[in-house]
């Protein structure tokens, strides 16, 4: 009888909203959404929460939608995004020789090479949150993605190290506690997105996931099946509402209209005689705005987001060449009218908007397979990914009255999955099955991601209390 999937919910704690969006796996494989509640955003600010007590308030009020929506829903635990321009990464290479040559190479092996990264230097003031591994070498052969089951003297990989400010997770850690709820993982957000919009032909292909968040863009590029480079924007859609604002004269209420209904990235698409008229406050005149000048408007910040883009590509010698798969474009912001035509004339690559609807199931709600809320559906992912590694590793059952006996251990390891792949499982007795290698999916992606990321951060609880 197959066990029932359990009930996995996502909080995207954004600059304009948060979104609480609960989900379960059908038969099939997709999502369905069985709860779903957003708020807008007051304590955050580029992507940091700045205000916890307003951050609480937005975040009880998208439960208490969620909650709504599906009175049977019980939510105790939730995967967190984060984001934010504090947030970093470099490059680092890794390399252990190894005391028994004659064996195989070990999973206890990869999590020791792994865990010497966490000593790298840092600044002061910043946290490590994630270290994940790409291409592996042993001895003389480079580019293994999957060292267990070798053998040789040296084991090495290349890095990619991500960081951020201790104090930024920490309020996010406390506004979610106070809010109620257990942080299950802290996931980043571009890397969320990437799960929800990416196939694994764009895995293989190699492509730059550019979300366009309220208060930062969050650029992640996956070449040759594995992340290459993350970087943060600190600019968003937030910045060019503020520019209407300030540009135009006009409220703050009335630019983010204008942008959503009128907007568009290219100044050269809007029409030459069209104007918006804006009434007046207090009694003065209405207020004409030509859609022409509200579009320069809109190029010139978004332009400048997209200059970053090329620069941060060009830092890690990535172009048309290596990145075949182009741009996906996601995020609230990826919504701007003719937006795909200027990111492929400044950036030089093919482009696409990134919807997470291949994961959603036939009857969910229409407004969630729109591109803002891919962190939310990605982080839903990374869940059911971290549930399903679990299930698996007890598929495997070695006993040790079994192995006292001198019973042979299996070789293979029959899981339900496709013909063609071949996977990793750990048994219960810290023994790993290697069943040979494979190609790069968006579940060893997925893998790669730190597991209880929020252990690293927890306060000691304080005695006065």
């Amino acid at each position: 009888m197959q066990q029932e999937q359990p009930i996995i919910v996502g909080l995207d704690i954004g600059t304009t909203k948060i979104a609480a969006i609960a989900g379960r796996k059908n038969e099939f494989g997709k999502l369905e959404i069985l709860g779903f509640g957003r708020a807008n955003s007051n304590g955050v600010q580029h992507g940091m929460v700045l205000n916890i007590d307003q951050t609480i308030k937005a975040i009880q009020i998208a439960l208490e939608k969620c909650m709504e929506s599906n009175p049977s829903l019980d939510i105790n635990e939730v995967y967190v995004g984060i984001a934010g321009h504090h947030i970093k990464s470099l490059q680092t290479r890794g390399d252990i020789v190894r005391q028994n040559i004659e064996d195989e190479i070990s999973q206890e092996e990869i999590d020791r090479l792994i865990a010497d990264q966490y000593r790298t230097y840092i600044p002061l003031g910043d946290q490590i949150i994630d270290v994940i591994p790409q291409q592996f070498t042993v001895d003389n052969h480079p580019n293994i993605a999957n060292p267990i089951g070798y053998s040789g003297v040296k084991v090495g990989a290349n890095f990619h190290i991500i960081t951020g400010d201790k104090n930024a997770i920490r309020n996010i850690n406390r506004s979610v506690e106070k809010s109620g709820l257990r942080t299950k993982d802290l996931v980043l957000q571009p890397l969320a997105s990437a799960a929800a919009v990416m196939s694994e032909q764009d895995l293989e292909a190699g492509v730059a996931i550019v979300d366009i968040g309220g208060g930062t863009t969050d650029l992640a590029v996956f070449c040759e099946g594995v992340l290459k480079y993350t970087a943060v924007i600190p600019f968003g859609g937030e910045n060019i509402t503020n520019d209407i604002k300030l540009g135009l004269g006009v409220l703050k209420t009335q630019a983010e209209a204008m942008k959503v209904q009128f907007g568009s990235a290219l100044s050269d698409e809007a029409k030459t005689n069209t104007f918006i008229t804006i009434p007046g406050l207090r009694g003065m005149a209405p207020k004409e705005i030509a859609v022409k000048n509200l579009a320069n408007i809109i190029q010139a910040r978004m332009s400048e987001i997209m200059d970053f883009v090329s620069y941060h590509l060009k830092q890690v010698g990535l172009d048309s060449r290596s990145l075949n798969g182009g741009i996906i474009l996601t995020g609230g912001g990826s919504q701007l009218k003719h937006l795909l035509q200027l990111t492929e004339y400044l950036t030089g690559l093919n482009a696409r908007i990134g919807f997470p609807n291949e994961h959603l199931s036939g009857d969910h709600i229409e407004e969630l397979a729109m591109p803002m809320y891919s962190t939310c559906i990605g982080l839903i992912l990374k869940g059911y990914n971290d549930y399903e590694n679990k299930v698996k590793s007890e598929i495997v059952v070695i006993t040790k009255e079994a192995a006292n006996k001198g019973q042979k251990i299996e070789n293979e390891v029959e899981i339900e999955e496709p013909v063609a792949e071949t996977i990793l499982v750990k048994t219960t007795e810290a023994e790993t099955v290697n069943v040979g290698p494979r190609k790069k999916t968006i579940k060893d992606f997925l893998d790669s991601i730190k597991n209880n990321l929020i252990e690293m951060f927890q306060e000691e609880p304080d005695p006065k209390l």
